[in-house]
C-alpha cells in the first residue's frame, strides 16, 4: 500500500489536514471502531505525513512519517505522557507500573528494573526457551492439525513464567491464559469506548474483568510472598527477573521495591512478556506457510548451521535467515500495532502545532507499510532486512518495540526467543495453511490473528 503524501514539511507552524464535515466525529469514531487498520492507512493516504481527525467529540493527530514518530518518540519524548484513557484502562489490573506511569516515578523504575534485562542476563534465559520449545513439540504429531496461534500462547506463557518466577505454570497455564485474554479483550473494548461504564457497576464486564484480574494477582503475590521470606543469600542466588526486582535498589542504595510496585511490574511483564511473541511467531508461521520457498530456506539454514541439534544463544549469529523472517512478520504484522500519547504542553511536530491535551497516534502498521521505505510493502520479503538496507532506513521508519527511553524493556528477550523457537519449529516441521479458515488481523491491544491459525504439521526427516 504505497502511500500518497500531501506536500512536504515545511518549516511554518500550521494546523494539519483530515476530514471535515463530521458532526461529533460519531462516523470517524465508528470507522476507527470497527476497522482501524484501513482507517488509519486511508487516512495517511489521503491527508499525509500528519493528520487532524475527530474520535467523537474529540480531535487526535496521526503522526505518520519517520521524522515526526522520531520527535514524538525521542526527540520531545518528555513532552509526551501515556493518555488518561491508557492508564484508566490499564492501572486497576497494573498499578503504577512502567506501562501505565510517567516522569520521575516512571524513570526510577526503569533504572530498578533495566538490570534484570542486561544482555548476559538475557543469554541466561536462552536454555530455558530451548527446552519449553522442545517440549511443546513433543506433542506435535505429522499429519496433525493445530492452532498454531493456541500453541504459541500457551508455549510462551510457560517461558516466561519460568524466567519471571523460576517455576512451571503446569495445569494452570489455560486458566491464567484465559484469564489474560480476557483481561486484553475487556480492555480493547474500553480503549474504542466514546463513554466509559464506572468500575463500581456490577456489570458482566466488570464482573469478569474482577474474576480475570484475581486469578492473574494471586500468582504474582503467591511468588512475591515466597521471595521474600527467603533470607537475602538465598534470594541473590536464585536467578530469575522476580528475585532481581526484589533486590534491585536505587542508585544511591536508598531503596527498592515495595511488594505492591513488584506486584505491578511482574503482572505488566507477564502479560506483556508472553503476548507480543506468540502473535509474533504466529504471524511468522502465518507468513511462512504462504510462501513454501522462505520455508525452505529457513529449514536449510537451521540444517546448516545446527546439524540436527538444539540451537543455542552462540548460534543466533549465524541464523541470519531467521532473524530476517521475525524482522519482517514484526514489520507486515506489528504486534503493538499503535501507540497513543497525550501533548502535555503544545508541541510542534514538523510544521504543525500539537496542542496540549491532544492525543498523538503513531502507528507502525501504517508507517511499516509505507512504501518510501518499503518497497513492495505488502510482499513478505525477509530477504530486504540486509545490513545496507536497515542502514538506509530513516529513524521512526521501523519500530515495532517503539524508540527512545521508552523503548520496550523485554525487546532482546522476545528477539531472541522468537528465533530460538522458530528455528526449533523449523528444524522438526514444515507448516501448511489447513483449508476453509479466513485469517486476517484483529486489532485488540495487540494485533492477534483473528480466530487463530490453523495448521497442518508435516514432519520433517532427520
Amino acid at each position: 500500500m504505497n502511500l500518497i503524501r500531501s506536500k512536504p514539511i515545511g518549516h511554518s507552524t500550521r494546523q494539519p489536514p483530515g476530514p471535515t464535515g463530521d458532526w461529533l466525529g460519531m462516523r470517524s469514531l465508528q470507522r476507527f471502531r470497527s476497522a482501524p487498520l484501513a482507517y488509519l492507512t486511508e487516512l495517511a493516504r489521503i491527508y499525509g505525513d500528519i493528520v487532524r481527525f475527530p474520535l467523537g467529540p474529540f480531535f487526535c493527530y496521526l503522526v505518520a512519517y519517520p521524522a515526526g514518530v522520531h520527535q514524538v518518540y525521542v526527540e520531545q519524548a518528555s513532552h509526551f505522557h501515556k493518555t488518561r484513557l491508557t492508564k484508566y484502562v490499564f492501572e486497576p489490573s497494573l498499578g503504577q507500573s512502567l506501562l501505565t506511569s510517567d516522569g520521575e516515578f516512571w524513570l526510577r523504575q526503569r533504572r530498578l528494573i533495566q538490570p534484570a534485562f542486561h544482555s548476559k542476563r538475557i543469554e541466561s534465559y536462552g536454555q530455558i526457551m530451548v527446552d519449553c520449545t522442545l517440549r511443546a513439540l513433543a506433542d506435535w504429531r505429522d499429519g496433525q492439525e493445530r492452532d498454531v496461534h493456541e500453541d504459541m500462547m500457551r508455549l510462551t506463557m510457560r517461558i516466561v513464567s519460568k524466567a519471571l518466577f523460576d517455576t512451571e505454570v503446569g495445569e494452570a497455564v489455560d486458566e491464567v491464559g484465559a484469564a489474560i485474554s480476557v483481561a486484553i479483550e475487556i480492555a480493547n473494548a474500553k480503549f474504542t469506548r466514546l463513554f466509559q461504564i464506572p468500575r463500581w457497576l456490577p456489570t458482566r464486564e466488570n464482573q469478569r474483568e474482577r474474576a480475570a484480574l484475581a486469578k492473574i494477582d494471586a500468582l504474582a503475590h503467591c511468588f512475591i510472598e515466597e521471595r521474600r521470606a527467603l533470607p537475602r543469600e538465598q534470594l541473590e542466588q536464585r536467578r530469575d527477573l522476580l528475585s532481581m526486582l526484589l533486590l534491585a535498589v536505587d542508585e544511591d542504595g536508598a531503596g527498592g521495591m515495595t511488594n505492591q510496585q513488584a506486584r505491578n511490574e511482574v503482572c505488566t511483564l507477564f502479560l506483556a512478556g508472553h503476548e507480543t511473541t506468540a502473535v509474533t511467531l504466529s504471524w511468522a508461521c502465518y507468513l511462512l506457510a504462504q510462501h513454501p520457498h522462505a520455508q525452505a530456506r529457513l529449514r536449510e539454514e537451521a540444517r546448516a548451521v545446527l546439524g540436527g541439534r538444539p540451537p543455542t544463544t552462540h548460534d543466533l549469529p549465524r541464523l541470519t535467515y531467521t532473524g530476517q523472517v521475525i524482522r519482517e512478520a514484526l514489520r507486515l504484522y506489528p504486534p503493538a500495532w499503535i501507540t497513543p500519547r497525550e501533548a502535555q504542553q503544545d508541541v510542534q511536530i514538523g510544521d504543525c502545532l500539537i496542542p496540549r491535551g491532544a492525543v498523538v497516534f503513531v502507528s507502525p502498521w501504517v508507517s511499516h507499510h509505507d512504501g518510501r521505505y518499503f518497497p513492495q510493502p505488502d510482499a513478505f520479503m525477509p530477504e530486504r532486512w540486509t545490513e545496507a538496507f536497515e542502514k538506509q532506513l530513516p529513524r521512526g521508519a521501523y519500530f515495532p518495540f517503539a524508540s527512545g527511553p521508552r523503548v520496550c524493556i523485554g525487546n532482546t528477550f522476545a528477539l531472541m526467543e522468537a528465533q530460538l523457537i522458530l528455528a526449533i519449529i523449523a528444524q522438526h516441521f514444515e507448516l501448511e495453511l489447513a483449508p476453509g479458515q479466513r485469517i486476517e488481523p484483529e486489532p485488540l491491544v495487540t494485533l492477534r490473528p483473528r480466530h487463530g491459525v490453523r495448521m497442518r504439521l508435516r514432519a520433517v526427516a532427520a
